[in-house]
């Protein structure tokens, strides 16, 4: 449930951001990175290794980060 009220934290934030940012790119940029972080939380649950967590988290921030402005941000975010 962390997770989901991150997202949905995420979310709001986003939202009143939009109102104020003319960068349209922006807001599918943080949308396209809080999914490449629930993927890599996803992955990290299927392989179920033991102290794996740091390596999904870091890859989940690379590939939102890899996204722009907009990623960076979720990547902070979540």
């Amino acid at each position: 449930t962390s997770i989901t009220m991150k997202v949905l934290l995420a979310g709001i934030v986003l939202i009143l951001i939009v109102e104020t940012n003319a960068d349209w790119k922006f807001p599918i940029q943080a949308a396209q990175g809080a999914y490449d972080m629930g993927r890599a939380y996803l992955d990290m649950r299927e392989a179920n290794w033991k102290n794996s967590d740091k390596y999904f988290h870091a890859r989940g921030n690379y590939d939102a980060a890899r996204r722009g402005e907009g990623g960076r941000w979720a990547a902070e975010v979540i």
